[in-house]
């Protein structure tokens, strides 16, 4: 009877090393693709940034001049326009202000109304949370008309007030912080009541500490937010005094509309605080939206 005989299986000779190569073969290629990717997706953002610096530098530049990447003849004429024949400096601080009196009430607000829907049991809480959370849906643009009702009959049309009583709390710094503190540990609080702590002393010395990265994207949010803000501060601040950097720089597109230096100059200002901050703190961004549970 003739002997049956099997085929070899072809990778039943291959050699251990062999294998293993050619795994890290794949690695390092799939390495280089998702780095090429990363790298290409960071060019294409980073794009418009390096455009908006270089015009900003180039000396009456228009529609018709020849796109470069770098000025051929560099100057701070567009910033020396920008700050002397309009008061952009007050602007700037007037955004600053705003943006960082916003951002203290909504970190206040915030992490106060987080705490009660999270720790505090009382009838109705989720139900309530859940309306709360419901106004996320509604756009400004809706609340515009009852809003301004509401701010003119208290008479405070045309003043810091009237622009800052809107953005005092945030329906999403609330969801944000109440994620958080879901996620510290209940056994704390027990620990803190049993040596005589109440609810003051547990939200200041134990939830605070431990909520500090959602804070901080807390923070970044609502200073972006604030610092953006181009619809109510429109409707509201009037006096050109008054105004703030979106209003000022949607002002540069009209006045200044062949003089793009002009106008890149101060959009450079309004991107810089926004970039330093957000470097400053990214690392606190992602650790509070890990820590929240959003996904």
């Amino acid at each position: 009877m003739a002997e049956s005989r099997t085929l070899p299986h072809p990778d039943r000779g291959a050699s251990p090393d062999r294998t293993s190569a050619d795994a890290r073969r794949r690695a390092s290629l799939g390495w280089v693709l998702l780095h090429a990717v990363v790298i290409l997706g960071a060019a294409l953002m980073f794009f418009p940034f390096l455009w908006t610096v270089v015009t900003s530098l180039s000396d009456g530049i228009g529609l018709s001049t020849e796109p470069s990447l770098w000025p051929e003849n560099p100057s701070l004429s567009g910033y020396e326009t920008l700050f002397t024949e309009r008061p952009f400096a007050r602007v700037v601080v007037n955004s600053f202000v705003l943006a960082t009196l916003t951002t203290i009430a909504q970190l206040f607000t915030s992490a106060t109304a987080a705490y009660a829907f999270s720790r505090l049991p009382f009838r109705g809480r989720g139900i309530v949370f859940a309306i709360y959370l419901a106004t996320m849906m509604i756009p400004l643009q809706v609340l515009v008309v009852p809003l301004f009702a509401q701010i003119k009959a208290f008479g405070l049309i045309n003043t810091y007030l009237g622009a800052l009583l809107p953005t005092f709390a945030a329906a999403f710094g609330i969801f944000l912080l109440r994620q958080a503190i879901n996620q510290v540990p209940r056994e704390l609080d027990e620990a803190a009541t049993l040596d005589g702590a109440g609810h003051f002393r547990i939200f200041w010395q134990i939830i605070i500490p431990n909520i500090r990265p959602a804070l901080a994207t807390l923070t970044i949010f609502a200073f972006m937010g604030s610092w953006n803000s181009f619809l109510w501060p429109l409707i509201v601040l009037r006096d050109a005094e008054l105004q703030t950097l979106p209003i000022a720089l949607a002002a540069l597109q009209g006045q200044y509309t062949t003089a793009w230096d002009v106008v890149m100059a101060g959009s450079v200002v309004s991107i810089i605080p926004m970039l330093a901050l957000y470097i400053f703190a990214q690392k606190y961004v992602i650790q509070g939206v890990a820590s929240s549970g959003i996904k």
